[in-house]
């Protein structure tokens, strides 16, 4: 793969292994080797979506022992080793990954830019695959406060991995900024593709129909991730100092591009913008949208249709293989969603090379807010197919609007900082982890304890997810260049990349990673992808029982 160091090639005395300077890329260095590197962390981190599996059997792992320990507050279900806890006690795992990740983004952004993509790669991956095998443990020893504590880590770990390729990644693909981070973030929503079956399989190999194995699932589930994603840290190169594409030229590319700024905002003064919060906006609004169908979207497809789904006309009446045809047909759904999820990230953010960041936020936008209100005529007229097909749209723009954030923030800010800058931004997604389960969860409670009927309970909320989406439009169209006033001066600007050690301008930047793609970016794209496409399948076979 090269020699790295500053100068193109050339190790800089004293680097340590992990440092930036250490992974400069040499002359035979190839940038397609850069997108596995950080699917690879990706893939690993995205198994938090998939942690629903894990749920009921945590709920189970002590027999001949209360179904839940319903005289027991909440300080006692932390320590208690008597009874087994309730779904509602473990559920918070997965608010704790999605909080965390957005406040450690937020909190170490900024270092990650220096340290450099390896050193933060190598901690995510500590982090991320050593907090599993302690939940594990914690599960072992059946200690709640222990599971939650060790979420905590985990969640620091999904926070640097998640924007550890992004700036790379911008900085190797300056002429394909969409596409570049589309790829590292359609790994995220692909992970449980991969994960949640292997996870699913480990339980039952490991344990027996009475007792699924969840402790030594998630042990062996950390090991395999820390390895991956510590992997993937130690392929990560960053590009020399003066570094192009061939044929590429910012000056030319960008020119006409009123949306591009031609320097950079510092990190303090970028999150000071009206720019940043109205991005901001755009994201959270999108997520809290987007996520609260994911929440639900397997019990709205059997309140809303139930029976109708294998043609019945009345629950009271199902055959035993009728109700388990809902129940696959549930399960498929949730299958689609993730395949969707995946990949609208990558075709949303590609398509936002070719049209522009700001005109796809207004495509998806647009067409969720239509799709949006269609949805509850379309439960209404008990048309599931044309229901299920929105839904999987709405997920892929749910997903496109995560993977275009970082180049749209490249765009306004430049991208010296989009690391740091796209941490602090996602704190978007914790509020909107938050919100959106939180709304939809308890709109459809409200309304059945005020009668609604189960096929109506949630047609005010999909229309309120509507209006999310049109203030999410509104943010959008108030977005605008920032002002020069904003832009690093030339001395902030040399301080900045002398911290990065980039002052110094490699001699042979022009010649520097022009290498082939050769046998290794065979076997790199094979390493992601083969597990990948059998994620795909499995997601593919089980979004087979809707049809």
């Amino acid at each position: 793969m090269g020699t790295y160091g500053s100068t193109a090639g050339t190790p800089v005395a004293g680097a340590s292994f992990l440092d930036r300077d250490h992974i400069v890329a040499g002359p035979r260095f190839n940038r397609w080797l850069v997108p596995p590197a950080a699917l690879a962390i990706h893939l690993s981190i995205g198994m938090a979506y998939g942690m629903s599996v894990f749920w009921k059997p945590m709920a189970r792992l002590i027999q001949n022992a209360p179904a839940s320990c319903a005289g027991q507050d909440f300080f006692g279900q932390l320590v208690t080793t008597n009874c087994n806890w309730s779904i509602p006690t473990v559920t918070p795992v997965f608010e704790i990954f999605i909080a965390v990740l957005g406040i450690s983004a937020a909190i170490w952004g900024g270092w990650l830019e220096h340290a450099g993509p390896r050193k933060a790669g190598i901690i995510a991956a500590l982090c991320w695959g050593g907090g599993l095998i302690v939940v594990g443990f914690g599960v072992s020893i059946h200690q709640l406060w222990l599971i939650y504590l060790a979420a905590v880590f985990a969640g620091i770990g999904q926070g640097l991995g998640y924007i550890t390729p992004v700036s790379t990644l911008i900085k190797w693909f300056p002429d394909r900024r969409g596409m570049a981070t589309g790829f590292a973030i359609m790994g995220y929503g692909g992970g449980a593709m991969i994960g949640a079956p292997l996870a699913v399989w480990l339980m039952h190999h490991l344990g027996n129909p009475g007792m699924l194995d969840v402790a030594h699932t998630l042990m062996i589930l950390g090991v395999i991730y820390f390895i991956a994603m510590s992997l993937g840290a130690l392929g990560f190169r960053v590009p020399p100092t003066g570094w192009y594409p061939v044929g590429y030229e910012p000056t030319t590319a960008n020119a006409g591009k009123g949306m591009i700024t031609s320097g950079n905002v510092h990190l303090d003064r970028a999150w000071k913008t009206p720019q940043f919060w109205l991005i901001w906006g755009v994201l959270c609004l999108n997520v809290t949208a987007g996520i609260g169908v994911i929440s639900m979207a397997s019990p709205m497809l059997t309140d809303i249709f139930g029976a109708k789904l294998v043609g019945a006309q009345s629950a009271t009446a199902l055959s035993a293989a009728q109700t388990a045809a809902i129940a696959a047909a549930a399960a498929g759904l949730v299958g689609l969603i993730s395949l969707f999820n995946s990949l609208g990230r990558i075709f949303w953010a590609s398509l936002s090379d070719k049209i522009g960041r700001k005109n796809m936020y207004y495509s998806i936008f647009v067409i969720g807010i239509v799709l949006y209100s269609l949805l509850p005529t379309w439960g209404h007229l008990g048309l599931a197919a044309l229901f299920v097909a929105s839904i999987c749209i709405i997920i892929s723009m749910y997903g496109g609007g995560f993977s275009t954030v970082p180049a749209y923030l490249a765009d306004i800010f430049g991208p010296q900082m989009v690391g740091a800058i796209h941490g602090r931004l996602i704190t978007a997604w914790s509020a909107a982890g938050v919100a959106g389960p939180f709304l939809i969860a308890n709109l459809r409670q409200f309304q059945i304890n005020h009668g609604v009927p189960h096929t109506r309970v949630y047609d005010i909320t999909l229309y309120i997810m509507a209006f999310l989406l049109f203030c999410g439009l509104v943010c959008n169209f108030f977005v605008k260049p920032v002002h020069d006033k904003h832009l690093m001066s030339d001395d902030e600007a040399a301080h900045e990349r002398a911290l990065l050690r980039e002052d110094r301008v490699a001699a042979n930047a022009e010649k520097a990673a022009r290498g082939q793609f050769g046998a290794l970016g065979v076997l790199a794209w094979l390493w992601v992808g083969v597990p990948f496409l059998i994620g795909l399948y499995i997601a593919l076979a089980k979004a087979a029982a809707l049809f």
